[in-house]
């Protein structure tokens, strides 16, 4: 194609159905973005919002390969607007490559704008600073590191165990650096807490309540790495399920609650729901068998991939169909050593997938897959799967759904290019904007 640019173009050309924000938006998500200094935030002393790495990196480098942007972090998501492309509004997490061609700095009026190969092809848009990270806990924590907001303060992202006892090469999912992640703020330097106290969650809480008058933060989602055994003397469905009965205790009705847990037995699934949860995410990570198997072993050994599919089935019987939203991580198919090896492959492997569920009501979710260096997969595959697949992937999901009759998921904000918030895909971006209400 002789330029990013040329390739972005020619797959918005084949593709029309796809909106053209969501061909930017996944390129930058599977990608990543450079950020010159003037595109950096102050941390928590500024007026920009900064990244809080809520569990995973999701950067293609280590902090001490990230020059700058290690110590200024670069904002939490950007805003896309504007440009030759007149792009409607599109939310975009941060994942940062010093390498990548795209690039967001500021012009010669201080205006700050997203390049590609030279050319300015966006304004950029930053969140700013919440008034509920300028307060901080009793004991001094800051609420970014206990309940970050993401998705432009839709989400409060919680969580609760940073890191995971799937562990070692023989149990870690292939593409997962949670537990890198956690090592490497802690070599830093920086405030990052393994196990949060839920009285510190619920002081966290009880500040971002206060101060979010305009209530713009509707959901929270609990997660952290898998238990297979226990922590402070809690299974895993007792662990995740405490803080929400607290959350629901303190704050009745206030948010959507979110579990993000492994795919756990019928029993313990009812806890999640007695405990007040409305939406539960066993996530699935890959559809084919054999790719289940190699790059998420631990899952394969502690409770194999058909089981993991049962439990998924079964949840539904428990939260409705459509509160039981798993996800996969969308690229690792056409991952190197064992990944398909061409785009109509992959696709069909994971429209398979889809099928499966969506006949059954349940309508899965993805993250689109940032190829983090210290897993496995991410220095074997550093630039990811082709940017052909995600939009394919974006295509055959819209159709999907619409084959079996469904609607954009619960607790992820409104559908549409130009209304979506959800910043880790372009899924919702590219669903079809809900119909207003009519009074």
């Amino acid at each position: 194609m002789g330029s990013r640019t040329a390739l972005v173009e020619d797959l918005m050309e084949r593709f029309p159905h796809v909106p053209r924000e969501a061909v930017f938006k996944e390129d930058l998500l599977r990608g990543g973005v450079a950020f010159d200094p003037s595109a950096l935030s102050d941390n928590e002393n500024g007026e920009v919002k900064p990244k809080s790495y809520f569990i995973f990196s999701f950067d293609h480098g280590t902090l001490p390969e990230l020059g700058e942007a290690a110590l200024r972090r670069p904002p939490e998501e950007i805003i896309l607007t504007g440009g030759p492309y007149d792009l409607r509004r599109t939310v975009v997490s941060v994942r940062v490559n010093p390498a990548s061609p795209y690039r967001v700095a500021a012009d010669e009026h201080g205006l700050l704008g997203l390049y590609l190969d030279g050319k300015r092809i966006a304004d950029v848009g930053v969140p700013p600073m919440p008034e509920y990270y300028r307060h901080k806990l009793a004991n001094g924590k800051s609420v970014m590191e206990v309940a970050p907001t993401i998705q432009w303060g839709y989400l409060i992202y919680l969580t609760v165990f940073r890191v995971c006892q799937y562990f070692g090469a023989k149990e870690e999912c292939q593409y997962c650096d949670i537990n890198h992640n956690w090592r490497q703020h802690k070599a830093a330097g920086r405030p990052y807490t393994g196990v949060k106290d839920v009285e510190e969650v619920l002081e966290a809480l009880e500040i971002i309540d206060r101060y979010d008058t305009a209530k713009t933060s509707t959901a929270y989602t609990l997660t952290g790495g898998a238990i297979t055994k226990t922590v402070s003397g809690r299974d895993e469905a007792d662990f995740y399920g405490h803080y929400a009965k607290a959350i629901e205790e303190r704050f009745p009705g206030r948010w959507i609650g979110k579990v993000v847990a492994q795919a756990l037995p019928r029993d313990d699934v009812q806890r999640f729901k007695d405990y007040g949860v409305q939406i539960y995410h066993p996530n699935y990570e890959v559809w084919d068998e054999y790719l289940f198997k190699m790059y998420c072993p631990g899952k394969e050994r502690y409770v194999g991939r058909d089981e993991w599919h049962k439990r998924i089935l079964d949840s539904a019987e428990i939260f409705g169909a459509r509160n039981v939203i798993p996800n996969f991580v969308a690229g690792v198919e056409m991952a190197e050593p064992f990944g398909f090896k061409t785009v109509d492959e992959a696709i069909a492997s994971t429209t398979e997938g889809l099928r499966f569920f969506m006949s059954q009501g349940i309508t899965p979710r993805f993250t689109t897959w940032c190829p983090e260096p210290t897993t496995p997969l991410g220095k074997a595959n550093p630039h990811g799967a082709p940017l052909e697949y995600h939009i394919r992937l974006l295509q055959a999901y819209r159709q999907t759904m619409e084959d079996f009759g469904l609607s954009s998921p619960p607790g992820y904000g409104p559908p549409g290019p130009g209304n979506a918030v959800f910043s880790v895909s372009s899924f919702m971006d590219s669903l079809p904007a809900e119909e207003p209400t009519k009074v």
